[in-house]
This record gives structure tokens, sequence and C-alpha cells, in this order.
């Protein structure tokens, strides 16, 4: 038994490490372990054996059975990592290669209003602050001085979900939300998503805000006009210059349309402008005193005043989009022509 043993084990050690194929190693494997395998059929021929001798060949079959798995085992890993660098060396990647051309991305022209929008705030000391975007009808209208029998609701065609609750249809919901929860003095814009049940080539049911809140001790008009002049050059250009025209808002007293020259034509007059020179771009005013003491501010102490551009007609008059729909259409062709 004993060279019967030894003379398998020297013919297994000589296939295995003569073997270059995992193929033909898995057939050796089979050829002395498997279950019709050499060293599997001596442990059946131990019934043969004398009693005596049987634990002492059993140890002698084991221990050759161990020595050509770790033999297999061994040979195995070299033979893997020899498959993988062959792999790795027929599918490298020649990095100087010129790759194909890849499409970059681009920021929505949206999104690009909205940043250039908060840099020029934050770069003046606003903090920005968001909110829900399914308010309460108190934030929405009625802290903003426009209770339900008001008729400036008129002026807005809202979604609403219950009596109470509505897709907001301003994002001024959360400068009242900053009103209750800070302490004067203090600059914050909001920009945001809202909602009106309005749809044409210059409305959306979906569009896009962007609201300013300032509430100091002796803030005036003349701020606002100064804040404005200056944001409104940022984003247009140093020869930008603007113009108030009386308005009216519930939550803001005195409230003006402001329009900047037409950065189309620099003001001379064109298609885009109307030939006017002008074009308007946002609403803004002095807190109405109501809006402010019911949101527990002292208005006697202080005041402030309050801007909101829209930015999708932003967005339309920086990239000269004729409709308004296009920005949410996702048509490829209309945004190649954005970048």
């Amino acid at each position: 038994m004993l060279e019967q043993v030894q003379s398998l084990l020297s013919q297994a050690k000589k296939q295995i490490e003569e073997c270059q194929d995992l193929k033909v190693l898995n057939d050796i494997r089979v050829e002395y372990l498997g279950k019709q395998g050499k060293i599997t059929n001596l442990l059946h021929s131990m019934k043969d054996i004398d009693k005596e001798e049987r634990p002492k060949a059993g140890q002698l079959i084991n221990s050759a059975r161990q020595e050509i798995e770790g033999l297999i085992k061994d040979v195995q890993i070299k033979l893997n990592e020899k498959v993988l660098e062959e792999k790795m060396a027929n599918e490298k990647v020649d990095i100087s290669e010129p790759s194909k051309v890849i499409e970059k991305g681009e920021i929505h022209p949206l999104h690009k209003v909205f940043d250039k929008l908060i840099d020029a705030c934050v770069s003046m000391g606003f903090t920005v602050l968001t909110g829900p975007e399914v308010e309460y009808d108190y934030y929405n209208f009625e802290a903003l001085n426009v209770p339900k029998d008001h008729p400036a609701r008129d002026m807005q065609d809202t979604f609403f979900i219950t009596d109470n609750i509505l897709m907001r249809s301003q994002t001024s919901s959360v400068q009242v939300r900053a009103m209750q929860s800070m302490k004067p003095p203090f600059k914050i814009v909001s920009p945001g998503r809202t909602y009106r049940a309005d749809s044409d080539a210059t409305h959306s049911p979906v569009f896009h805000q962007f609201e300013g809140l300032v509430v100091d001790k002796n803030v005036s008009m003349v701020d606002l006009k100064s804040m404005l002049t200056q944001l409104l050059k940022m984003l247009f250009g140093e020869n930008t210059k603007i113009r108030f025209r009386p308005s009216y808002f519930p939550f803001t007293e005195p409230s003006v349309e402001v329009d900047a020259t037409c950065p189309s034509c620099g003001g001379k007059g064109c298609r885009l402008c109307k030939n006017t020179g002008y074009m308007e771009l946002l609403g803004a005013g002095m807190v109405n005193p109501k809006v402010l003491e019911m949101s527990g501010i002292d208005s006697n102490q202080y005041t402030g005043f309050a801007f909101g551009p829209g930015v999708d007609r932003l967005a339309m008059v920086v990239n000269k989009i004729p409709d308004l729909r296009m920005m949410f259409e996702n048509d490829m062709k209309f945004l190649e022509q954005m970048k």
C-alpha cells in the first residue's frame, strides 16, 4: 500500500508541476480526487486490507490527498494570475490615443440665472433661505396682508389642495417664515419653484421666483433703488439703467414695477423691448407695516423693502428666448443652443 500511494503521489506531482492550462489542471484533479479518481479508489480498496493496517493506510492516503489538493490549489492560483496578466496585456488602453468626442452636459438656462442672482445677492450680504412648496394659506396670503376676501386674490389663479393648503403661488411665504423666526436686522433671498394655473407663451403653471427681503432701521426707497441698480448691473452690465413705475401689491406700500434698459439693444429700442428701450423685470416696494406687525416686528422701529424678479422672465431676456415653454420641453436642439 505504501509503495502504491507513493507512486500515485509522484505521478500526480509531475503532472501538476508540468501543467500550463486550467482545463488540464481540472482534468488532473478529477483523475486523482474525483468520485472515480485514483486516490478515491484507494480509499475504497481499504476493505481488503487487514484491520490492523487500515488506520495507517488511511492516514497515508489522506495525507497524499491533502498534498495533491494543496499542489493543485497553488498551481491554480499561478495559472489564474497568468490568465489575468495576459488579459490585461491584450485589453490595455493607450491613454495617449485621442478619445472619441464626449458630449458635455450644460447648466440649464434657468439655473444659470439662479446662480447669478444668488452669487450677486450673497456678495451683498444676503442669506439664502428656502421653504415648503406645499404651503398653508396663512403664509402664502393672510400674513402678507391678503385675507380670504381680498380682491388681490383674483390676481392669482391658485392651485388649492384643501381650503387651507395650496401649492405656493409666490416665494414670499418664505419671507413670512423668516420674519417670524429671525430678529431684525436681516437680509434674505428665497429662490424656488412656484405654481399658478396659467399657461401661454410668457406664463407657465410651474415657474420660478427669486424674492428678497431687507428689514432694518431707517431702510428707505433710496436703499431699495441703490441695491436693485447694483444687482441689475451685475446681471446685465455696468451701463444698465433702471426706473421705477408706481404699482400695487398688498404686501408692499408704496409698490413699484422695476424696468431696466433692454440688455439686447442697450436702451436703443428693439423687437424684444417693443422699441421702448426698457424691459419690465420685477416688482418691489417698501414692506407694508401691517405685514411687519403680523409677523411680530415693531413697524415703528423697523422698516424694510422687498423685491421679486421672475427667474423665467430673466432667463428669457438674457437668452432671447421667444416662448417660456421652450425651457420646460427638454428639446435637445434648444438646449444645445443655450450652451
